[in-house]
């Protein structure tokens, strides 16, 4: 089968740094695994993380890939949601062998039903920032996802970014007044189009920019970028008794008394991939929350994230989705579809 994989990790300028390669298929699902050929994928910030330089090299190719929509081939003895045929879209499992392949095996109970209105690249730009979302705001965070944010005001740290793109639909549809940060006026109209109520600028102080919006403080925050770089001022902003939730993990030590002790304000990590790595007890519900996600969409309730695609997929354009990516400037997802 074709594959894009490493055996290297390097800068990805370096023709090396994604390859490639004609693999073994995998063998047939087994337990709770089904087989999908994939038809489109789409990159995320762990693919450029778990790819960078490193001192490292592996003896098998590692294909890399966090998210992905395409056609069950053959299921496992476990399985009963799925059935060959159907059509799925899923974030899988980093500790295994990822999408940016023809053929992958998947943790059936970590995946859903692709919706029916968008096609297969709109699809795949989904299920991981919906799953990080929709845990951080509604299982981490103490809010309910139909209307528990009536009355309160919600920051978005990184509004234009994938999962900002679809937090601030989650949110707004839960009723919170949600304020975006982006700092150029393409990412800023892109929040606007998500549904953000205001945006402020991250690159100049918030706090006067929200006196103008008229909030003092805001009942919640999420920060989808530096955690250590907005700490200070975030615990500035939050009103006492608020929740501020956090995905990317801090490059230096956190101070976390006053003015968070004083405050009570409840800190809450999200790490999306804790249930399928760790095999939790309630590792299916990743598996429900896609199949609510489709839901909305196919009602309309949720819009598409695509923002760019390239095609077929393969490594010179996984590089450059690559390169984007780590230049910062991207809005919402971009995806490749076609082998």
């Amino acid at each position: 089968m074709k594959a894009v994989a490493l055996t290297r990790y390097l800068p990805i300028d370096d023709p090396a740094s994604l390859q490639d390669f004609d693999l073994p298929e995998p063998p047939a699902p087994a337990g709770h695994d089904i087989l999908v050929r994939v038809s489109a994928v789409s990159v995320n910030p762990v693919d450029t993380k778990v790819r960078s330089p490193k001192d490292k090299v592996e003896e098998t190719p590692r294909i890399l890939g966090y998210d992905a929509c395409g056609i069950v081939e053959a299921v496992g003895d476990a399985v009963s949601r799925f059935k060959p045929g159907d059509r799925v879209y899923y974030a899988g499992d980093f500790s295994r062998p990822g999408s940016n392949a023809e053929l992958q095996l998947v943790d059936s109970r970590v995946t859903g039903h692709a919706p029916r209105t968008l096609d297969d690249g709109q699809a795949a730009a989904l299920p991981l920032v919906a799953i990080t979302a929709w845990e951080l705001l509604f299982q981490r965070m103490p809010y309910d996802s139909g209307n528990g944010g009536a009355g309160k005001s919600l920051l978005v740290i990184a509004g234009a970014g994938g999962v900002g793109s679809i937090a601030i639909q989650l949110a707004r549809r839960a009723g919170f007044t949600v304020i975006a940060t982006a700092s150029r006026e393409d990412s800023a109209q892109w929040c606007r189009a998500m549904g953000a109520h205001h945006v402020v600028n991250h690159r100049e102080p918030l706090a006067p920019q929200l006196k103008t919006l008229g909030f003092d403080t805001v009942d919640a925050a999420i920060n989808l970028a530096d955690t250590v770089a907005y700490w200070d001022v975030l615990g500035g902003l939050l009103a006492p008794q608020g929740h501020v939730g956090l995905i990317v993990e801090p490059s230096a030590p956190l101070h976390i008394g006053d003015p968070y002790k004083m405050k009570c304000i409840g800190i809450h990590w999200e790490m999306m991939f804790a249930r399928p790595v760790l095999k939790t007890p309630d590792i299916d519900e990743q598996g429900r929350i896609l199949d609510r996600i489709a839901a909305l969409v196919d009602a309309g309730e949720l819009k598409s994230i695509q923002r760019d695609a390239l095609k077929p997929i393969d490594a010179a354009n996984l590089r450059e989705a690559h390169r984007r990516l780590e230049s910062g400037a991207t809005t919402g997802k971009l995806v490749l579809s076609g082998w």
